[in-house]
């Protein structure tokens, strides 16, 4: 083994990502926990936690940009860790735009992302919104299903889109929308592209608002497109590249558009993590309270029954940030998921979220399931991440195909 301390193996933070995390803790104690039941209750997107985050640069595009390409990878779990420990729904808030950004980012010109992520973010005192709509009605687990429209007006260079999109985060609200769109139906997945829409764009409209039973600080909403034009430059990646594409695909041959699964895969960490965060402040808070209440004369924690939960718990969620770290880690120094690690990550991370605080209301009795008490919040919030971002069964569904070798159906 060598002896230089550096190239050992080690699961300690890098120093600058450790500094990182109690400075987003910080703010998720000071800021966004106390905050968390008011939002909750007011349905509403919590514009004045975004600002506060925005003035410390929390929420910002060079936050973003700087940990989404931190050497380790492990800047964003971490950080999203901390921020969803606060609250989910703020959190998801907070976060939401990420998607968005990501999505120009990674597939689109150098031209695209400087013009229009940063208008996903704006500023300290012009806080603004992204919004990426893929899910539609009939199309949730089933992207090839995608019936949202766009075609291509040569004479204008602009490209037309119809549709209707749903479970939009910020979907309506947003200043900019990216919109996955189909712009040859034959082809499936494969036939779709993403498309900018600029602020104020007509034709553009928000539809049905969801009422949801959790993370309710997070705005979700139907966004309908009803010939909505936009330049054809706002086609994320270029023409070009489209044509070669499908041109490719028409052939039968794999093309960079069949990767788009790998990079969806590559986010599912990100997604464990911030279920990571909801199950740890969910057995942190049992904890406490095993210790500190009383029942026939003795702390409920010296009781076997709610020790051994409670050590559960702490197993989860540790196991849970594990999967989520390794996943994170191979992401960002381009390792194959060869057993399907992102939805590993994220499988375990969003049911460890749900059982935990489950747990956590348990531990708690009668006050667990009062509104009194935070832990019924953070059990509704915790049921999304075994929905949104890939199901539990989707998940299960990749894995199964990726460690057989075989169809899964």
């Amino acid at each position: 083994m060598s002896d230089d301390g550096a190239s050992a193996f080690s699961l300690e933070l890098p120093e600058d990502i450790q500094q990182v995390k109690e400075w987003v803790h910080e703010f998720a104690k000071d800021v966004i926990r106390p905050a968390g039941e008011e939002w909750d209750e007011r349905e509403e997107t919590p514009w004045p936690i975004l600002q506060e985050a925005a003035k410390i640069g929390l929420y910002s595009l060079d936050f973003f940009a700087q940990q989404w390409f931190e050497p380790s990878g492990l800047g964003i779990p971490v950080a999203f860790e901390e921020i969803f420990w606060g609250d989910a729904g703020i959190g998801l808030s907070l976060v939401g735009s990420g998607l968005a950004a990501v999505s120009v980012a990674a597939t689109g010109t150098p031209e695209q992302t400087g013009e229009w992520v940063p208008q996903m973010f704006g500023t300290a005192d012009d806080v603004k919104l992204g919004a990426f709509c893929a899910s539609e009605p009939d199309a949730g687990s089933d992207v090839s299903a995608i019936r949202t429209r766009a075609s291509y007006d040569e004479a204008k260079d602009e490209w037309v889109l119809n549709g209707t999109k749903t479970w939009a985060t910020n979907g309506g609200i947003a200043n900019v929308h990216v919109v996955v769109a189909s712009v040859d139906s034959s082809l499936g997945s494969r036939g779709q592209a993403n498309f900018i829409v600029p602020p104020g764009t007509p034709g553009l409209s928000q539809g049905q608002k969801f009422k949801k039973h959790g993370i309710r600080a997070s705005h979700t909403a139907e966004v309908i497109l009803d010939g909505v034009r936009v330049p054809g430059a706002c086609l994320v990646g270029g023409k070009e590249k489209l044509d070669e594409r499908l041109a490719r695909a028409r052939e039968g041959k794999r093309s960079a558009g069949q990767a788009a699964m790998r990079t969806f895969e590559a986010s599912r960490p990100v997604v464990g993590a911030m279920a990571v965060g909801i199950a740890r402040a969910a057995y942190e808070y049992a904890l406490d309270y095993a210790r500190e209440r009383e029942q026939f004369g003795r702390k409920i924690g010296d009781f076997q029954a709610v020790a051994f939960k409670l050590a559960d718990m702490k197993m989860s969620v540790d196991a849970a940030r594990l999967l989520v770290w390794r996943a994170a880690w191979m992401a960002r120094n381009g390792k194959d998921f060869e057993s399907a690690e992102g939805s590993m990550a994220k499988l375990h991370a969003g049911e460890t979220a749900v059982k935990v605080t489950e747990d956590a209301i348990q531990v708690l009795g009668g006050n667990g399931y009062t509104r009194d008490y935070p832990v019924e919040r953070w059990h509704r919030d915790s049921k999304i991440f075994t929905i949104f971002e890939g199901t539990s069964e989707i998940q299960r569904l990749v894995i199964g195909r990726t460690i057989t070798g075989l169809p899964v159906r």
